[in-house]
């Protein structure tokens, strides 16, 4: 499915739980990403993940449900890549993008980033919290979008 597509989905809820996968967040995620200012993708992102494991009777629990910080951490990754890598490995889908970056189709790349104890603290579900081991890459202004 093309990634409207998988959005609708997501969005409403038919996708199938064993399909909401790291790569079909990527995805989501990008193409958010190539719609709207970092902000906005953000704001939807988050709207998006909720809705969706309400819909799917997701339970929230310390490892489980949403997580704020893992959210914005993997869009912050996910839109400085599109950034860094957008003229020199264009990407003119989702797929194409987690092709090409296959790093981030591990979750296990936050931990570059954050301890386990700082990302999974119960406070991080519910605020971004800052990483403690190195800092996110930077990312350009909101003025620039990658290329479609």
């Amino acid at each position: 499915m093309d990634d409207q597509e998988l959005r609708r989905r997501v969005e409403d809820g038919s996708l199938p739980r064993e399909q909401w996968t790291q790569r079909a967040h990527v995805r989501v995620a990008f193409y958010y990403l190539c719609l709207y200012s970092s902000s906005e993708a953000t704001e939807r992102l988050r709207a998006t993940i909720r809705a969706y494991n309400a819909a799917h009777n997701v339970s929230e629990g310390p490892t489980s449900g949403y997580n704020e910080t893992t959210t914005v951490a993997f869009l912050h990754l996910i839109h400085s890549t599109m950034q860094a890598y957008g003229q020199a490995i264009p990407t003119p889908n989702g797929d194409a993008f987690c092709d090409a970056h296959p790093h981030l189709l591990h979750k296990e790349v936050l931990r570059l980033f954050y301890s386990p104890q700082r990302r999974l603290h119960p406070d991080a579900k519910a605020n971004f919290i800052e990483p403690d081991l190195a800092p996110l890459p930077s990312v350009l202004s909101d003025d620039w979008m990658p290329p479609r």
